[in-house]
């Protein structure tokens, strides 16, 4: 079978492996689709330190069942959590499930970029294989995994009915991000992006007004007239670039909250005015992956159509044009969203 992976500091490759076989408790899952994530392209270039497997926005069918499994069948369309905490440490007890010690740890076998791959019988213990409906697609399925990340964060955040939101940074998980604010109750909702096609792939649906990046003054202009001068409630730095997150302060209300969604560059970091924070009573809250929880709540939206998500796909490549599908999903003026597909595609 053909498997993408890492093959040195900003290369990508693809090889031939043997099929995997099912162990206890396991799964084998044959791939129709992997979006290719901005976490897979950070791990590309070597600025990611928490794994170095690729691809975790696997869909595809079950191909085989390991001795123990149930609730599953060979030929059942699904979609399979890479990460899941182990519910028992002091963290997984606050509720805390992503920053969970084991969590990182688990992980698809040898990747979602494979043409068939395993599914641990940990994560299928944790009930990290969720069956997908018959309304939701193979693109619908790839993008699962990063609004579910975008749900645990407005959790977290605790978004307000008509709560003001900015969102910087309008790639496909930002634009997400808007979308499931949208779909909560959030009231006005802008954006910021450096690609124009990103703007106007966010000024679709979901985000009300956006602003071209690079001139912050513009940024701050959106935000003062649609906020009358107050600032935002919520503040969304859906970036690597640290620049956004002290423009995300800045524009933030008193009292108001800035959310650290995207991965931060490797080695980046906070310079800020902790006095002006503290006597703003600003919050900055981080959030980092999701949980089966909201993985299930987000694939309910999906199939009931209460979130719309196909519209950002932009790309289709096959398995073995892996690395092609990396440099073009690096290139935000030229794609939006780029999945990876497999064997089980055209089922």
């Amino acid at each position: 079978m053909k498997v993408g992976l890492l093959s040195g500091p900003g290369k990508v490759a693809v090889e031939e492996r043997p099929d995997p076989a099912p162990g206890p408790g396991e799964v084998i899952v044959e791939l129709a689709a992997c979006g290719v994530c901005g976490t897979d392209l950070e791990k590309a270039k070597g600025s990611y330190r928490a794994t170095q497997v690729i691809g975790h926005e696997a869909v595809g069918t079950v191909a085989a069942l390991g001795p123990g499994v149930s609730g599953l069948s060979v030929g059942a369309r699904v979609f399979a959590h890479h990460h899941v905490p182990c519910y028992a440490c002091p963290a997984c007890h606050a509720g805390a499930y992503t920053y969970c010690p084991s969590y990182s740890k688990t992980n698809l076998d040898p990747g979602g970029f494979a043409e068939k791959f395993r599914v641990p019988a940990v994560n299928v213990n944790r009930g990290a294989i969720l069956p997908l409906a018959s309304a939701v697609g193979w693109d619908e399925g790839t993008l699962i995994e990063p609004a579910g990340c975008a749900l645990t964060a407005l959790r977290g955040v605790g978004l307000s009915p008509g709560a003001s939101v900015l969102v910087l940074g309008l790639g496909p998980v930002g634009i997400l991000y808007a979308r499931l604010a949208r779909t909560l109750g959030a009231g006005w909702i802008g954006g910021a992006d450096l690609s124009s096609l990103r703007r106007s792939a966010a000024g679709r649906r979901g985000v009300d007004a956006v602003a071209d990046a690079k001139n912050a003054e513009k940024v701050r202009q959106l935000v003062q007239l649609a906020t009358n001068g107050r600032g935002v409630d919520l503040a969304v730095v859906a970036t690597s670039a640290s620049a956004a997150v002290g423009l995300g302060m800045s524009l933030v209300r008193r009292g108001g909250t800035v959310n650290l969604f995207g991965l931060p560059e490797a080695g980046s970091h906070l310079d800020e005015d902790l006095q002006s924070l503290y006597l703003r009573g600003v919050r900055v809250i981080p959030s980092y992956a999701t949980t089966e929880r909201d993985l299930a709540e987000v694939h309910a939206l999906l199939a009931a159509k209460r979130l719309e998500v196909r519209d950002l796909v932009s790309h289709h490549l096959p398995i073995d044009k892996l690395p092609e599908a990396f440099q073009l999903a690096s290139q935000p003026e030229k794609a939006l969203r780029v999945v990876v597909t497999g064997p089980a595609f055209g089922e």
